[in-house]
């Protein structure tokens, strides 16, 4: 089995910074594909950013400019850094990752709130 262990959310103000950080732990042989998701009340989990094993990357245009993802493979430990953070990036952030072991399966964490207080 293997488990997201998710930190880093809280409350910030407007214009300010986070940085999440997510930990898979567990029968790991290798992680492809590393993301952040958030999902806002009463709206559908959207994609913020991911990384792929050879370090490429995609944004969603809203935080483009704003938050960077990077990860260590060491650690198997992906990272989303948040600045001129906005209202609306209010939201429980979900990491997720694709994951070679037995199978290849995605996991999931189990979210962290991020609150931006204008």
């Amino acid at each position: 089995q293997v488990q997201l262990v998710e930190s880093g959310g809280g409350l910030v103000q407007a214009g300010g910074s986070l940085r999440l950080s997510c930990a898979a732990s567990g029968r790991i042989l290798s992680i492809n594909t590393m993301g952040w998701y958030r999902q806002a009340p009463g709206k559908q989990r959207e994609l913020v950013a991911r990384i792929s094993s050879d370090d490429s990357t995609n944004y969603a245009d809203s935080v483009k400019g704003r938050f960077t993802i990077s990860r260590d493979n060491a650690k198997n430990t992906v990272y989303l850094q948040m600045n001129s953070l906005k209202p609306e990036d209010t939201a429980t952030y979900y990491c997720n990752a694709d994951v070679v072991g037995t199978f290849l399966s995605r996991y999931w964490g189990q979210g962290t709130q991020v609150t931006v207080s204008s």
